[in-house]
This record gives C-alpha cells, structure tokens and sequence, in this order.
C-alpha cells in the first residue's frame, strides 16, 4: 500500500509540474498535495514541517503571482473593464482549445473587449500584448516556484 501512495504521489508532482505550464491543471496545488502525501507516506522522517511550509508558501505565492501578473500585465498598458472581463471570458474559453488557445484565448479576448470599449485598434494591439506579457510572467513565476518546490523537497530528502 505504501509504494501506492508513493506512486500517487509521484504521479501529482509530475502533473503539478506540467499544470504550470498548462493553465487548465492546477499545477502549484496538485505538487503540494503530492509532497504532502509523500511526507505522510514517509512518516515525515523526510519532508518535515519547515520543508512543508517552504512549499506551501510558494504555493501561495505563485499563485499569487500568477493571478496579478495577468491583470497587472493589462492594466498597466491601460486596459478598459471590457478589456480584463474580456480576457477573463478568452481565458475560459481557451481552456477548450488547446494550448494555442490558453496562449491566445487572454490576448483576443482582451483586445476584443478593449476593441469594444474604445473602438481604437492600436490600444486594442497594446492591451492585448500587455495581457500576454503578464501572461509569460506568471507563467515563469510559478515555473520558478515549482522548482523552487522541488528544490526545496530534495534538500530536506537527502539532508
């Protein structure tokens, strides 16, 4: 039963890495529950508190991250509320399509809503790469903080 929680474990870290690269998973959380079920496994002989809360915090703070990075990203290129509402709606939809569409869906959507509101198509374009940009900003933020996770877990395993 034990290799079966190790496995399960492995199995969520790994999905965790891959959902910070692919929106539709919720790659921080999935990796912390993964090291959490590992350290119960272990007894947490292994992973002990202080490495568990290192690993929550970057939890936290990825997500963080990743969540202002987007809205910052369209803000700061003087985005309109139709602008964040219609990256919010590209961004759910391009959960459907794909990876193009997880890329794409948050910038069409932003220029589309922008578009909308100011009928100006080169803030339009801006607001739309600003969207982007905060986009591969969070997306680089919680890569960095899942290796920062997994950095964190091998140095309390082998220390």
């Amino acid at each position: 039963m034990e290799i079966l929680f190790v496995l399960l474990s492995i199995v969520l870290i790994v999905l965790g890495v891959a959902g910070t690269l692919f929106p539709a998973l919720p790659g921080l959380p999935l990796m912390m529950g993964g090291f959490l079920l590992l350290a119960w496994t272990d007894q947490f002989r292994h992973l002990g508190s202080t490495a568990l809360l290192i690993m929550a915090v970057l939890t936290v703070v990825g997500l963080a991250i990743d969540f202002v990075a987007g809205l910052l990203g369209a803000r700061i290129t003087g985005a309109s509320k139709q602008a964040l509402w219609g990256a919010f709606i590209g961004s759910i939809t391009g959960l459907f399509l794909g990876l193009p569409g997880v890329i794409l869906g948050p910038l069409l959507g932003a220029a589309i809503g922008e578009l909308l509101a100011r009928r100006d198509a080169w803030q339009a374009g801006r607001v739309g790469l600003g969207t982007l940009a905060g986009f591969l900003i969070g997306t680089v933020a919680k890569l960095g903080c899942a290796f920062a996770m997994l950095a964190t877990a091998l140095f309390a395993w082998f220390w």
